[in-house]
Formats: C-alpha cells, sequence, structure tokens
C-alpha cells in the first residue's frame, strides 16, 4: 500500500504533463461546458490508466458481454436518442458504480453480487448513464480553469486508483489533494435528482421494473448506516441518499403501472460467476453445494454453473463436468454455460471436443466477443493458425478499436513467422493504449522485419510517417504547458 501511495503520488505530480501529450488546446474553459470529443478524450485518458495502473481492474470478457448487452438495452431507451456508453468491471465487493468523462461507466463487481435482480443493476445505469447524458460530468470539468484540467484528470484518476481501503495515516498529502478533487466530481443536488428523473424514464423505457429504483436506494440508506465511521463507500459519498431521493422514487414507481421483468439469464450466471471466483476455490465450493442443498437459491441453473465454476477452479474438472451434465437442456441455452463445459473439456485433456463445442457455440452466438476470444485460442493452440487469424481480422472489421483481438491476431502472426505483420498489429495495440513511442519502435521493427513485400513496406512506412508527427505535435503541446 505504500508502494502504492508513493506512486500515486508521483504519478499526480507528473500526470499534467502526461495527460497534457493527449489534450488538445481548451482555449478558455472557465464556465463553459466542456466539449464531447474533449470529454471523450479525458475519459478515454482515465479509463486507460485504470486498465494499465488499476489491480482491480477485471479483464473478463464475459463479464464485459453482459454489461455491454445490458447498457445497450438501456441506451435504446434513454429519451432523447441513443448515446455511446462503453462499460467496464473492477473487482471491489463495495456497492458502487460512477460515471467518467466522455460515457465510460465502471461498475463495482460488489453491485452485481449484492443486488437482488436485474432491475436494480439496470437502475444504477441507468442514473449513471443519465449524469453522461445531462452533460454533468462535461460541466463540471468545463467550468475548470484549463490549467487545473490535467490536473484534474490526474488526480480523478488516482482517486478511483486507491479508492480500495485507502490509509488515511499514509496518505495525508494525497487526501488533503482527494478531498478537493473529491468535492468537485460531487455532483450537486439538483444533478442527482435530474439523474434520477432521467434514469428512472429510462427505467421504465426498458421495460424494467421501476419499482427496482427506490428498494436500491433503501438498501443504499441500509448502508450507510452501517458504513457510518468514515468508510462510507464511494457511491454513497458521491451519491448521497436522502429520505427525499427515496420517496420520489416511490412516487414516480406509484404513478406508473406494474410491470414484472424477468430476469435475463446471463444476470444470474455472472452474479454466480463472480462470487464463484471470490476467495478460497473450496470455500465457493461449499457456499454453492450448501445453497443447492437448502435450495437458497434464485436461479438453480446458475448456482449449478456457479458450483461448477469453483469445482474447476479446485482442480475438480471431472465434478465440475458432472454438474454440467445435470444441468441438462438448459446447459445449451447460453454462451456461458457453453464457454465453461468447453473449459471444462479441456481441463480433462479432450481440446477436440472443446474446440468442436466453441465452433458451435460461437456459430450460434456470433456477436460475443467472449466466445471469439475463446475460439480463436482454441484454434491457435490446435496449430490452425489461418483459421484463427481470419476469424480476428472478421471481429476487427466489427470492433476495431478491440485491444484484445489486437493482441491476439499479433500472437497468431508471430505463430505463422509473419514479422512484419506481428509488428504491424502491435504497433496498433500500442497505439489504443496511448504509447506513441511503442508504437513508433514497432513500427520501425515491422520495416526491418525484412518479409514484407512492396505495398506492405509502403503501408508501414505511411503509418510510421503519421504517427511520428503526431508524437512531435503532443511533445510540442506538452513542451508549452
Amino acid at each position: 500500500m505504500r508502494i502504492l501511495l508513493i506512486l500515486l503520488g508521483l504519478a499526480v505530480g507528473l500526470a499534467p504533463r502526461a495527460f497534457a501529450q493527449s489534450l488538445p488546446d481548451l482555449g478558455d474553459g472557465a464556465g463553459g461546458i466542456l466539449p464531447p470529443a474533449i470529454e471523450r478524450k479525458i475519459g478515454e485518458s482515465i479509463v486507460r490508466e485504470i486498465r494499465a495502473r488499476d489491480a482491480t481492474y477485471l479483464d473478463d470478457p464475459e463479464v464485459a458481454d453482459y454489461l455491454a448487452e445490458l447498457g445497450a438495452r438501456l441506451s435504446a431507451a434513454v429519451p432523447g436518442g441513443r448515446h455511446d456508453f462503453e462499460f467496464f468491471v473492477v473487482r471491489d465487493g463495495t456497492i458502487n458504480a460512477f460515471a467518467l468523462p466522455g460515457g465510460f461507466i465502471g461498475v463495482h463487481t460488489g453491485l452485481l453480487v449484492a443486488s437482488e435482480n436485474e432491475s436494480e443493476v439496470a437502475s444504477v445505469l441507468a442514473h449513471e448513464m443519465a449524469h453522461v447524458t445531462q452533460r454533468h460530468i462535461a460541466r463540471m470539468l468545463g467550468a475548470q480553469q484549463q490549467a487545473q484540467l490535467p490536473m484534474l484528470i490526474a488526480m480523478a484518476a488516482a482517486l478511483l486508483l486507491a479508492r480500495s481501503n485507502p490509509d488515511i495515516a499514509q496518505a495525508g498529502a494525497m487526501a488533503a489533494q482527494g478531498v478537493a478533487v473529491q468535492s468537485q466530481l460531487s455532483y450537486s443536488r439538483d444533478y442527482e435528482r435530474e439523474a434520477d428523473r432521467i434514469g428512472f424514464q429510462t427505467l421504465a423505457n426498458g421495460g424494467f421494473d421501476t419499482h427496482s429504483m427506490s428498494g436500491f436506494f433503501e438498501k443504499m440508506q441500509r448502508y450507510t448506516r452501517i458504513y457510518d465511521d468514515g468508510t462510507l463507500p464511494g457511491y454513497l459519498r458521491t451519491h448521497p441518499v436522502t429520505t427525499e431521493r427515496i420517496a420520489d422514487a416511490q412516487a414516480r414507481a406509484a404513478s406508473r403501472p406494474y410491470r414484472q421483468h424477468l430476469d435475463n439469464i446471463e444476470y444470474h450466471l455472472v452474479r454466480a460467476k463472480l462470487r464463484a471466483e471470490t476467495g478460497e476455490p473450496q470455500d465457493a465450493v461449499t457456499h454453492f453445494r450448501a445453497a443447492l442443498s437448502e435450495r437458497r437459491f434464485a436461479n438453480e441453473s446458475a448456482t449449478r454453473f456457479g458450483l461448477a465454476v469453483a469445482l474447476l477452479r479446485a482442480r475438480q474438472p471431472k465434478d465440475a463436468a458432472a454438474e454440467l451434465d445435470r444441468l441438462g437442456a438448459g446447459g445449451t441455452a447460453s454462451p456461458m454455460i457453453a464457454q465453461l463445459n468447453a473449459r471444462v473439456l479441456k481441463a480433462l485433456n479432450r481440446s477436440e471436443e472443446s474446440l468442436a463445442v466453441l465452433k458451435e457455440a460461437f456459430a450460434r452466438w456470433p456477436n460475443r466477443r467472449a466466445l471469439a476470444y475463446a475460439y480463436a485460442d482454441g484454434l491457435n493452440a490446435a496449430g490452425r493458425h489461418s483459421e484463427a487469424l481470419a476469424l480476428a481480422g472478421d471481429q476487427l472489421r466489427l470492433y476495431p478499436r478491440d485491444q484484445t483481438l489486437l493482441a491476439l491476431r499479433a500472437q497468431t502472426y508471430a505463430a505463422l513467422g509473419r514479422r512484419l505483420q506481428q509488428h504491424q498489429a502491435l504497433a496498433e495495440l500500442y497505439v489504443l493504449k496511448g504509447s506513441l513511442p511503442a508504437a513508433i519502435e514497432q513500427l520501425r521493427l515491422a520495416q526491418a522485419a525484412g518479409d514484407g513485400d512492396f505495398y506492405e513496406l509502403s503501408a508501414v512506412d505511411a503509418r510510421l510517417k503519421e504517427l511520428r508527427a503526431e508524437h512531435t505535435r503532443e511533445t510540442r503541446e506538452m513542451r508549452r504547458r
């Protein structure tokens, strides 16, 4: 923790220059609203920091797929038209979610696990999405002077990175700065009321249970009583729950006819998976076995799925396979169950069967990136690199900014001995990670690879010229600041 805080302190000191490299001239931003393009760029910078430096960032494509699907349903229901959102997950047991500039929304695993139904999760996401669509974040950031903006961004990222159990005694200086930023990032009462109102409309338009919002507020109020010793979770600090807000949510729900929402099976499977991957494997096995024995579950298939995940973690693949067999026909109803089945078969050294399961599942659910990653990895493991490369290429045409796909394509090019294209793919990966010097170095290696034709080398030369010009421009901006 001491090392982390020291590094964060250094990061805060150096961050204005680092962030300035990727931020264009804002002009006089005092009192104004941040332009959407700049707001997006700020959000991308913070998310890059979280992905690169936050050990609790959860790189789980199955959970990401579920949140993307839930977010898309909510986004289509947002009053005033569709907006672009990206969701990511951090492994943290506190009930929390937060919106970043540009439409990036982070979700704590604790929120998913502690929720009692999908509508509760949807109510939180809808509220956060409303902060974005109503430009609350942009208004707050835009009110800062240009010279303060990079520091604000850096400190916002630092607060997110250090949010889990901060040691106040060891971080006096950080805490002093953090309090100031926290007050700037906290939403006003008017913003909160507006986000509640717009979020409720989104929830209703999306077909979710509108009573879930007041129910979740009441749950948050109970947490307020528990965490009254100064360790209040971040969501409660920036989103204070009041009796007035609960009453408003209840009144809105009462004004509409009751609509029951059937939870998506993926919601139950994601919760079970997160619970199964928490703590010691054998403890998770005991938990799910007790739940099945005492019939304490909301969804039996998801509980058996969770037990299978826990058994696989405990290196008991035969028992995990037996649990999947008990799912029967329900085992073919979800891409998550199919992918777990493939993992269990691979653990049992039945790799060909595992690959066949992934092939069938990907044909059935071609939009699930988690399946695409797993299937491509399986093809590479089987030595079928050309097929893996074709799969990665098809997916990148749909998701050109997917870092996992770019890394996978670079890995496949390396396996095929195509060095120029390997370094070319790595260069684009580093561009997405915000590291232009590393991208430029990869393109230099591509030039020296010696296995490219005239057209491939021309493409590398053109891209290298473009990135060098961009890097020079950013360096000049940094020096001016």
